[in-house]
């Protein structure tokens, strides 16, 4: 009998223990190492850096890992225990190829403008001293306008006097030429020659700053707000990579001749006393390169706008808050070398080059030259072999007056039948209306100019 009792128990004892074991299966969650590749999570899933995400998970904890955003370590606790699932990635791959590791980062083609490699292009950072290219853009203009000049002597406030960071040290007893003041600005960032320079063309720093945000809005930068003309740290100085781009470009495009400044790699200042060596190491050491400016703080990490140009093809690198100097110059160079192993620069038209003729109808003149109105090319795949097409056409009932400027026709640009761009035709000069006034008036200047002769 009570060998039979025992044999009982100890079925018992075996289904209620395999019910438990069923059962605990069912809702412990499941763990992975941080080492380990988790089973439907690919290396485009990666998670958003300095962040950490501490979730409540089940048993379906593998999906909940797949569904969190890039580049961050995630920590998910359970409910019911304390297993863990890990996950940690040191450099965000997500539509990011070249495995950049920096906050953001953008390739732009700086004469179109087009987007050549995006990484968060539009995240909102602190810019640190890459702030000066928007300084440095609303200098260039004021001498571009006439408004200063480069011998103008510029002094030194006690507020420019007391700036911190990168600096010449100026002397509130001492003036700077404007041509000196740009020199130290773009070479060696100096952020007393910067706050100098802002009260020298508006009166005050905060006046300047005013203009840098009016600027900003004109040229779409729609991340930005300007605190400062320096790119000292300050709360809601932002910027992002995207935004730097655009008046990177600005700057270059419009005001080539601040290359003579940034591409500078070492001068003096105050007959020799005072030494200079740019920032932007590229000057140096990478072909073709145009400058930008540089820009660090411990809270902004490493910033760096970066140009170059090679072959026709000029390119814009922004990189953001990088990890290390060492890092954004290394980025940078990934990102230009991308850009000019795989693209080229098709020129299609040049401003005023001559196209045909067009007839003009009851003018002094019965033609004139069609010219293109503007440069124009293309940013092309190097491994695209695509013939382009032009075809012409010059408008046939143009009758005068015709105005400097005119359009007079265009320029279609095609291939494989699909339009590329059109590019309009402009008239290269003035032709009055036929009339006895203006007859009268030609004749005489006619004689004139023969008598002269």
């Amino acid at each position: 009998m009570k060998g039979k009792f025992l044999i009982i128990n100890i079925v018992l004892i075996i289904i209620f223990s395999s019910i438990f074991v069923c059962y605990a299966n069912s809702t412990v969650p499941v763990w992975a190492p941080a080492s380990s590749n988790l089973v439907g999570y690919s290396s485009q899933n990666t998670v958003s850096n300095s962040t950490n995400i501490t979730n409540e998970v089940n048993a379906n904890v593998l999906n909940a890992v797949n569904e969190v955003s890039n580049s961050t370590n995630i920590t998910e606790e359970s409910s019911s225990n304390l297993n863990n699932v890990v996950v940690q990635t040191n450099a965000p791959v997500q539509d990011n190829p070249l495995k950049l590791t920096c906050g953001g980062a953008v390739l732009i083609e700086q004469n179109s403008g087009t987007v050549l490699y995006d990484y968060n292009m539009h995240e909102k950072l602190r810019p640190a001293s890459v702030t000066k290219v928007m300084t440095i853009l609303l200098i260039m203009e004021a001498l571009d306008s006439g408004k200063i000049a480069l011998t103008d002597k510029v002094p030194c406030s006690e507020n420019a006097n007391s700036m911190g960071g990168s600096q010449i040290w100026l002397d509130t007893r001492e003036e700077l030429t404007v041509d000196e003041m740009l020199k130290a600005i773009c070479v060696v960032s100096a952020n007393d020659c910067t706050v100098a320079m802002a009260e020298f063309l508006e009166g005050s720093e905060e006046a300047f700053v005013m203009k840098m945000n009016e600027k900003a809005k004109a040229l779409g930068m729609n991340d930005t707000t300007f605190k400062n003309c320096h790119g000292i740290d300050e709360d809601g100085h932002l910027t992002s990579p995207y935004d730097i781009a655009l008046m990177s470009r600005e700057l270059l495009t419009k005001h080539p001749a601040i290359t003579k400044y940034t591409t500078i790699y070492m001068d003096s200042l105050r007959d020799g006393k005072s030494q200079l060596v740019n920032t932007n190491k590229l000057v140096r050491n990478y072909e073709g390169c145009t400058g930008l400016k540089t820009g660090s703080t411990s809270v902004a990490l490493f910033n760096l706008s970066a140009s170059a140009t090679r072959n026709d093809l000029s390119l814009i690198a922004v990189i953001m808050k990088g990890e290390t100097s060492a890092i954004r110059f290394a980025e940078a160079r990934k990102l230009l070398d991308y850009g000019f192993s795989n693209y080229q620069y098709k020129a299609l038209a040049s401003k005023n080059e001559v196209v045909g003729m067009c007839n003009v109808g009851k003018g002094l003149k019965n033609s004139t030259e069609a010219v293109f109105k503007e440069d124009f090319g293309l940013i092309l795949p190097k491994s695209n072999s695509q013939n382009i097409e032009q075809t012409v056409e010059i408008y046939n009932n143009v009758s005068a007056p015709i105005t400097t400027g005119q359009k007079i026709g265009e320029v279609t640009f095609t291939s494989d039948g699909k339009i590329l761009a059109t590019v309009d035709l402009i008239a290269n000069e003035d032709i009055e209306k036929y009339g006895i006034g203006t007859m009268t008036r030609k004749i005489f200047t006619d004689w004139f100019s023969m008598l002269r002769v």
